[in-house]
């Protein structure tokens, strides 16, 4: 933080934006940048600290007539012996969660009070780690829901809209993997896109909220929903509202850092398209999603019409254990979700990543199975019904095919030779099209 802060003042700049890394949810970060005499392009501290400490954020929420998912209440930081004698009132099968953060980190899934404390301990020494805070609580389980999340925008001069919703349920181990906008669920039923709306908007007013934040709820087999918890920062997953509601939403949290209102009203907001988005993460999606670090050697984007990569990776990267394994994000837009499906399907089966296995086929297998197309598919999906198919001959030739053209390419650019009329690209479409005629 203190080297941060150095270079915005010897930068001479006016504001300080957290992204969405370790600091985006810190309220120490923003009151330090705050009392630094910057701006913050993101909430109060006081607003961060409220949600980010999940048991203060489910009282709130619970004041404020907002259903929540029933499990431990009130009291926070609670003993193991608290725990496992609060357990059978919440009933099983439960969740252990982290007091102090998401993303998956410091959670459990317990199925009865024998896996409980031993569940307990793993829970806390995982929240620790990644938050310095062991607190835990308990959640039901919610059986066969999804994961469903607004955003929301809220200016310094009272006015919250909502940019719709993502569907957010296709995660492993309950991270997200792939999120797309709008939530297919919601296809014949608007008028409760409109209603947890409206709930999302309460739940920034309940904290005074100003900037861009994220309701999350999870959505049950007879449309129930219950709030979960409000990120307050900018989502990974952003692209995919700014894609489908035409709003960029870091320019509206430039705008609102400003004290400027809002550009849009929330009749003005309306979706139009589909968007999907995959996070290509340095994992073997052939065994269980374990890290793959190493270095990438070759890191070749798609493009094309409706496709999208963000990026920082690049050939010589190195993929550390230490942090965060994502590499990318391919965004893939449509006027419906079959078009947006099917640029995606190209898009992956174009993109080239070597030195390290991704969840790129995973991806691939996905987008294949039929639940997934007709939208049959919840938060325990991955988890629980969905298993990867073996690796074909065929993957094994196009990566040799591919290992050639790739030392070719490099040999090119190492002696800097350009051929008149030819240009590197035709050995990808080369490949491209022998790939295609081979599957």
């Amino acid at each position: 933080v203190p080297n941060i802060l150095a270079a915005a003042t010897s930068r001479r700049v006016d504001a300080i934006h957290p992204g969405y890394g370790f600091l985006a949810e810190n309220h120490e970060f923003a009151r330090e940048c705050i009392n630094a005499g910057f701006i913050f392009i993101g909430p109060s501290p006081k607003s961060i600290a409220s949600m980010g400490d999940k048991i203060v954020a489910r009282n709130i929420m619970r004041k404020a007539g907002i259903p929540v998912v029933p499990g431990t209440e009130e009291k926070g930081d609670l003993t193991d012996d608290e725990i496992l004698a609060i357990a059978p009132s919440v009933g099983f099968p439960l969740m252990i969660k982290s007091a102090a953060g998401g993303g998956g980190k410091g959670m459990r899934l317990i199925n009865n009070l024998d896996a409980l404390q031993s569940g307990l301990s793993e829970a806390r020494r995982e929240s620790e780690s990644a938050f310095g805070n062991g607190s835990v609580y308990l959640e039901r389980f919610i059986s066969g829901a999804r994961h469903i999340e607004f955003q929301v925008l809220a200016d310094q001069h009272g006015n919250i809209i909502h940019l719709g919703e993502r569907e957010c349920s296709i995660q492993r181990r309950h991270q997200k993997l792939l999120e797309e906008a709008p939530a297919i669920t919601f296809s014949d039923d608007a008028h409760l896109r409109e209603e947890m709306g409206r709930i999302a908007c309460r739940v920034a007013d309940s904290v005074d909220y100003v900037n861009a934040g994220t309701v999350e709820f999870l959505l049950d087999n007879e449309h129930n929903y219950y709030f979960l918890e409000m990120n307050t920062r900018l989502q990974v997953e952003h692209p995919v509202t700014e894609i489908v509601t035409g709003v960029d939403i870091v320019k509206e949290q430039i705008r609102i850092a400003r004290n400027r209102k809002l550009s849009r009203r929330q009749d003005e907001i309306e979706m139009k398209g589909w968007a999907i988005e995959c996070r290509v993460n340095a994992e073997d999606s052939y065994n269980g999603f374990i890290p793959s670090i190493g270095t990438i050697n070759t890191h070749i984007v798609p493009t094309g019409p409706g496709v999208r990569v963000d990026t920082g990776a690049y050939p010589g990267y190195t993929i550390s254990p230490y942090y965060d394994s994502m590499i990318s994000k391919v965004i893939c837009s449509g006027k419906t979700r079959g078009e947006a499906l099917l640029r995606m399907r190209r898009a992956l089966e174009e993109y080239r990543i070597v030195g390290v296995k991704t969840t790129i086929p995973f991806h691939q297998q996905l987008l294949n199975s039929h639940r997934f197309m007709a939208g049959q598919f919840n938060t325990s999906f991955v988890d629980d019904d969905f298993q990867m198919g073996g690796r074909s001959n065929l993957d094994d030739e196009i990566a040799a095919v591919f290992a050639v053209l790739a030392a070719h390419q490099y040999r090119q650019q190492a002696t800097h030779v350009v051929q008149r009329g030819k240009r590197d690209a035709s050995n990808w479409k080369w490949f491209s099209r022998w790939e295609r005629m081979n599957r």
